[in-house]
């Protein structure tokens, strides 16, 4: 089998002018971890998730070079996350893509792309070879949905 098998060939999507609030927003209403950013030709540029939402809500003092390496003294309510977040929502997710994720070809080999799945624990963009273009998206739930289905005693 291969990765296009287990793929979504109708994936939501992102811009990288779409507003971090736009993003977080539809990100949390459909329980995402993360969505793939493309272009206006549909060119994967990178993921947009939740760690971005996180990162730009922790103090920036613990990701600084030689930042705090303890952090249990820091006490902050919702409020504070909010007023973080307030500061930072009208920016565009462009700023805080993932690069981290190596889309895989349609023809690349299930077993190696439920490995790459495992590995990185986000989902996995399928990429047209010799191209930037987004076939589809490879997720937890694409995989154990198909696996599921093969036989379903319950």
């Amino acid at each position: 089998m291969k990765a296009s098998e287990a793929m979504d060939p109708h994936p939501s999507t992102l811009k990288p002018s779409d507003s971090i609030e736009c993003a977080a927003r539809h990100i949390m209403q459909n329980r995402y971890r993360n969505l793939p950013v493309v272009d206006e030709n549909f060119c994967y540029l990178g993921m947009f998730g939740v760690n971005c939402l996180l990162k730009q809500v922790i103090p920036k003092q613990v990701f600084m070079e030689k930042g705090l390496k303890n952090v249990g003294f820091i006490h902050e309510s919702f409020e504070d996350l909010h007023q973080r977040f307030a500061e930072m929502k009208d920016q565009p997710i462009a700023i805080c893509m993932s690069h981290d994720i190596r889309p895989v070809s349609p023809d690349t080999p299930l077993t190696e792309t439920l490995l790459q799945l495992y590995e990185t624990r986000s989902s996995i963009p399928v990429v047209e070879p010799g191209s930037c273009k987004l076939l589809g998206m490879i997720s937890y739930w694409d995989v154990g949905r198909k696996i599921m289905q093969v036989k379903d005693d319950c």
